[in-house]
């Protein structure tokens, strides 16, 4: 049975760790992220772009897919499928689709019309038990079509959308999605500080997680955040894999071409590396 957020963000709030959003854009991916946390005993966020959700023929598919995967696989440790970056329309879908937890970006709106779409699907996903994620400031980097300059989110407007009764809070503090360039200034962790303080214990959620050194993770965490998104690190792998794998030809081996044999380096490579992010996350043995 898939679960809100809520409470699996909570425990890692108390417990000084982080859960995983891990987004997935396949059947392969799926696959591998809940094999990784089951096996490693840890709570898991299946996190689903609106492109990711199109792709793969949309938000009831998704969920219809997950739901059965999750089942057939036997999984023990609370999943959570979650909308990520999701638009005013694309939030309500997804709580209509049958997901149990989603995020609204109203991050690139005014202040006030983020805080009124926000408390409209805060409600509305409540009344149905569903987590929600909300934004401040900017996530550096482009994802789904949708750029920014990473701005810094302001702490008073952090203490606004807190008040709403919202789950989670994304703020922005210098991370962005995608690789980081060599002359990346890292984490503000004086503004994390200060969003911790104004949003009283509220679990914080921290996205670009692919790339950001250890030390850095480990004192987000320390400040607050309990939930870390990673996306563009299991790519990476999975593209690494399959590329070794082709260039070794051993899709020509035999039958080396079929998709199963093809796409297993790949998504092996993104159980072994789930593994090391649930370990370095300190989430490992905490289902």
């Amino acid at each position: 049975m898939l679960v809100s957020a809520t409470e699996m963000l909570k425990k890692a709030h108390e417990g000084h760790y982080a859960v995983a959003q891990f987004n997935i854009n396949n059947l392969e991916w799926t696959k591998s992220v809940l094999k990784a946390c089951e096996e490693m005993q840890s709570p898991v966020i299946l996190g689903v772009s609106e492109g990711a959700a199109k792709y793969m023929c949309g938000f009831k598919t998704v969920a219809a897919m997950v739901k059965e995967i999750h089942d057939k696989m036997g999984i023990t440790v609370p999943v959570a499928l979650h909308l990520d970056h999701g638009t005013y329309e694309g939030a309500k879908a997804c709580i209509e689709a049958g997901f149990t937890s989603v995020m609204f970006d109203g991050s690139h709106y005014s202040i006030e019309e983020n805080i009124e779409k926000s408390k409209e699907i805060i409600a509305y996903a409540h009344s149905k038990g569903i987590s929600v994620e909300c934004e401040v400031g900017g996530i550096g980097g482009e994802e789904d079509g949708v750029t920014s300059m990473g701005e810094v989110a302001d702490p008073e407007e952090c203490r606004k959308i807190n008040e709403l009764g919202v789950d989670f809070l994304a703020a922005g503090i210098g991370n962005i999605h995608g690789k980081y360039p060599a002359n990346w200034a890292g984490l503000n962790f004086e503004a994390l500080a200060k969003i911790q303080a104004v949003t009283n214990g509220r679990p914080l959620v921290l996205h670009g997680g692919s790339g950001i050194p250890k030390d850095q993770i480990l004192k987000a965490i320390s400040l607050g955040v309990s939930k870390i998104n990673v996306n563009t690190e299991l790519q990476l792998e999975f593209a690494a894999a399959t590329r070794k794998y082709i260039e070794e030809g051993k899709d020509l081996q035999g039958k080396g071409y079929d998709p199963r044999k093809l796409l297993a380096p790949g998504a092996e490579a993104i159980v072994n590396k789930c593994k090391l992010m649930v370990e370095e996350f300190g989430s490992a043995h905490k289902a």
